[in-house]
């Protein structure tokens, strides 16, 4: 399987916690959806959130699995370790559903269930 240099970037930054690097590679209108959360459609928001997840996990390390780019759209399974504060785990599959503009994301939908990570 051949990896967009791109995606492999993208996983690369998200997984350092690095919140602006994550918004360089959004469009300033993107529209982003995390697991059953509200559709955002600013970066400025996204970054908000993603800022947020970062801050309540010791950290993050993505396996992608499969990459697809059909009708143009690049979709990647995988499986995300979180690590939480108390340095416990949780690993659960993702699906990602991506489309870029020129050179940003323009649409960017993560289809996880993490309702177990911050879970007494």
């Amino acid at each position: 399987m051949a990896i967009p240099a791109w995606v492999e970037q993208l996983f690369s930054t998200i997984d350092a916690k690095d919140t602006e690097g994550f918004l360089q590679q959004l469009s300033p209108d993107v529209q982003f959806r995390f697991g059953n959360a509200p559709l955002m459609s600013e970066r400025a928001q996204v970054g908000e959130a993603v800022s947020g997840l970062f801050q309540g996990i010791a950290g993050l390390k993505h396996q992608l699995l499969d990459v697809w780019e059909l009708d143009g759209a690049t979709i990647c399974r995988g499986e995300v370790c979180y690590t939480r504060h108390d340095g416990s785990t949780l690993e659960v599959p993702f699906i990602n559903v991506l489309r870029r503009g020129s050179e940003t994301i323009d649409e960017y939908l993560i289809y996880v269930d993490v309702s177990q990570l911050f879970a007494a």
